[in-house]
């Protein structure tokens, strides 16, 4: 008799893209890139990254990119969540030392609170559990846009460092790997675009190994600058259940905060990815500049948050993914554009 292979029940949070995750950090860990290898696997990040802009701006059509600009209320409550509560939160952690945290993980737990939100894995994560897409790219990008002026001067005046400015490198960065491709997507869309929509899977392999490249990258990046290795296991744990707590909080706020605002789902859902996430890749260039020799202790907690709320996200957006349906909140003005075939997932993980 053949025997059946035993499946873990629904409601763990288990699939392949975890595992994938999870032996990307251990990887990381275990073989971090050096040298040439780190070179190699920057511009291997960096590429991804902007083919996946390009991909998104050849698929979305000029009317639904006008749409979501025109979607000033879910802009304008994701710039809250991440330059208003984050470091209010972030400031209330002061609290925790010198008991839970030290002096200098605390400034950085408060530096990762004034760092803007993520674009790729927000788009990711918003594509995947059928939320507004075009929102989720304008709002994302929004938020790194102004965290280029916003992180620095909160830095200054809640850090007290006198090495934060307007960083160029950063906003060079920012319209060369993001806002460039994305723009030349626009361009070709109308040559181009049709068959993107029709090959999806192409769209979320480019999502998900693009989120798996920046997770290799950062962690090897800390393994060799030796940043593991400067704090105590036990503080390790403190900040780990602190960031926890501060990403529970941000995610509750953000649905339910949105929720209360009158947003409909899919807007909900773009607003949640955006609103609680922090960006590895904009913080790191921040640090150097604000924080100098001690850049590599300030950004612990921030590459520890940010894989945190990859593994987080990956569940909640598979949960999401099966929600019903709910029809478009009748002020949602990019409702319509959520429920295209921009909203659908293109790769349903686990599934």
């Amino acid at each position: 008799m053949s025997r059946r292979i035993p499946r873990p029940p629904p409601w763990l949070p288990f699939d392949a893209y975890l595992l994938a995750l999870a032996a990307t950090v251990a990887l990381a860990a275990l073989l971090p890139a050096r040298g040439t290898a780190a070179d190699l696997a920057g511009g291997a990040s960096t590429g991804a990254v902007a083919l996946l802009f390009f991909l998104y701006g050849a698929r979305l059509s000029t009317a639904e990119a006008l749409d979501g600009l025109k979607h000033w209320r879910l802009h304008l409550t994701v710039l809250a969540c991440t330059f208003v509560v984050f470091p209010l939160l972030g400031l209330a952690s002061g609290g925790l030392v010198p008991y839970v945290l030290t002096p200098e993980l605390q400034a950085g737990f408060l530096f990762l609170c004034l760092v803007p939100s993520t674009i790729q894995s927000s788009i990711a994560f918003t594509s995947i559990a059928r939320g507004n897409v075009p929102a989720a790219i304008c709002a994302g990008s929004f938020s790194s846009l102004a965290g280029i002026l916003v992180t620095p001067l909160l830095a200054v005046l809640l850090l007290g460092s006198t090495g934060g400015g307007f960083s160029v490198d950063s906003l060079l960065k920012i319209v060369f790997q993001m806002l460039v491709p994305f723009l030349a997507g626009q361009l070709l869309c109308r040559w181009v675009g049709g068959f993107l929509t029709r090959h999806k899977k192409v769209l979320g392999l480019v999502d998900r190994g693009s989120i798996l490249l920046v997770v290799y990258t950062a962690f090897s990046e800390g393994m060799v600058a030796g940043v593991w290795h400067q704090v105590t296991p036990a503080r390790l744990g403190a900040l780990l259940a602190a960031e926890a707590v501060l990403l529970a909080l941000m995610l509750t706020l953000s649905w339910y905060g949105a929720r209360r605002l009158g947003f409909g789902r899919a807007d909900r859902i773009a607003i949640q990815f955006a609103g609680s996430k922090k960006s590895l890749a904009a913080g790191l260039p921040m640090a150097s500049v604000i924080f100098g020799a001690h850049a590599s202790l300030a950004v612990l907690p921030l590459m520890l948050f940010h894989q945190m709320q990859l593994m987080v996200c990956a569940v909640i957006a598979k949960r999401r993914a099966r929600d019903p349906e709910e029809p478009p909140a009748r002020d949602d003005p990019a409702g319509a554009a959520a429920s295209g075939p921009l909203s659908d997932p293109a790769v349903t993980v686990g599934r």
